[in-house]
């Protein structure tokens, strides 16, 4: 099958919003080459569980080739166009299955040495694309809270080290009522600018206080999940011949369903913690890691206005085995080795935002939990310098406004 032969009944297993956002845009999906449809058609096959902000990203690129005068799309596609598929690529269920058969894609630029050619025109198309949209205007700078170091008291390790260029070293920080300052701080960036999925909060243990109008994602609240999805990769792991790319794929096709995940009511957030554990690496059983990559995720996918993080102290390293199998009866855990996962977690969060809309106006925190260390960086604030005098929480933050 190939895109021209595309009709209305070919979507008929999408979900509501995807298979009407494919119908509605079928002349255009028919005249684009079959290297290029299936990376259109893997998001409209889940563009009711995606975000706003990824689901207006596919309709802005729909709406950006469905302009281009026909010469002018030939034009972008022709790069796409030329690339040599295999038959095999040629005849699989690409509208039914378009993740698999973008995997497969990649495999095969990368045998046949197309994948220069081939990344060179996606960059452009982007380039392209990304250009013709308008700037975005937000409703509020960007801000990003880091906290970390549970249950350290003492530590030699130099914190901040890579922040503080950005930033401000603040070294008396009185920690008392920190935790209820910054949750008020929270709260009334909700309740000033209530937009779904703009306020986030990622906790490395339980969500320990209530956010009206934040999504809240936790590792503790995905125990169960982790230990069936561990359970998978043991199995996986324990066969005479490991594929690893079989055992990528099975995790990639996970629903929330197929791993016995209670329904919230809210389809996109549950896929969207379900991947965390399925298509990140070591999320199942670090929590520093699940941190980490659900802050990227977030920031990638969701574009929140607002970011809170906290790591909890993860369990100290141990053998594949004993990490998915359980075998140990008490967890260890590691409080300074996840203090320096924190440390670099939180300049990786500030990275991140980096690269988002309204970056020169973005503000971060990050705070030594308990202590009197923490870094914030602002507009209004004098990047690599410090300043020793006494703050409290509440101080600091009015700092970032």
């Amino acid at each position: 099958m190939v895109p021209s032969q595309l009709t209305a009944d070919s979507f008929k297993s999408y979900p509501p919003k995807g298979r009407a956002l494919a119908v509605a845009n079928l002349s255009l999906l028919q005249e684009l080459p079959l290297a290029f449809v299936p990376f259109l058609l893997k998001d409209c096959l889940v563009f009711d569980w995606k975000f706003p902000s990824e689901q207006a990203d596919l309709t802005n690129q729909l709406a950006y080739l469905s302009k281009l005068w026909e010469q002018q799309r030939k034009r972008e596609m022709d790069p796409f166009e030329g690339l040599n598929l295999s038959d095999k690529l040629k005849n699989s269920d690409w509208v039914n299955q378009p993740a698999r058969f973008l995997e497969q894609l990649s495999a095969h630029l990368w045998a046949t040495q197309q994948m220069d050619g081939f990344r060179d025109a996606s960059e452009s198309y982007m380039r392209k694309f990304n250009g013709s949209l308008p700037a975005e205007e937000l409703a509020a700078p960007r801000i990003g809270i880091a906290v970390f170091g549970e249950g350290v008291t003492v530590t030699q390790y130099t914190l901040f080290r890579k922040l503080r260029r950005s930033g401000v070293y603040f070294s008396k920080v009185n920690p008392e009522k920190a935790h209820d300052a910054i949750a008020e701080t929270l709260k009334a960036r909700s309740t000033a600018h209530g937009i779904p999925y703009a306020h986030w909060c990622v906790d490395g243990a339980d969500i320990a206080t209530s956010l009206p109008g934040f999504a809240c994602v936790s590792y503790n609240g995905l125990t169960s999940i982790r230990a069936k999805l561990a359970a998978m990769m043991l199995k996986a792991y324990d066969t005479t011949k490991f594929d690893p790319e079989q055992l990528r794929t099975t995790l990639a096709e996970a629903t929330p369903e197929s791993v016995g995940m209670v329904d919230s009511g809210d389809g996109a957030l549950d896929r969207f913690q379900l991947s965390l554990l399925t298509e990140g690496s070591g999320t199942q059983v670090y929590s520093t890691t699940f941190v980490q990559w659900a802050a990227r995720e977030a920031l990638r996918r969701a574009q929140p206005l607002t970011l809170f993080t906290r790591y909890a102290p993860r369990q100290k390293d141990r053998t594949m085995d004993e990490l998915l199998g359980g075998t140990r009866n008490k967890t260890v855990t590691d409080p300074e080795g996840s203090l320096i996962d924190g440390d670099m977690g939180a300049y990786y969060t500030w990275i991140n935002m980096q690269r988002l809309p309204g970056a020169d106006a973005a503000r971060f925190l990050a705070w030594f939990e308990g202590h009197g260390e923490a870094v914030a960086i602002a507009p209004s604030l004098k990047a690599g310098t410090e300043d020793s005098s006494p703050i409290d929480m509440a101080g600091l933050l009015a700092k970032l406004a």
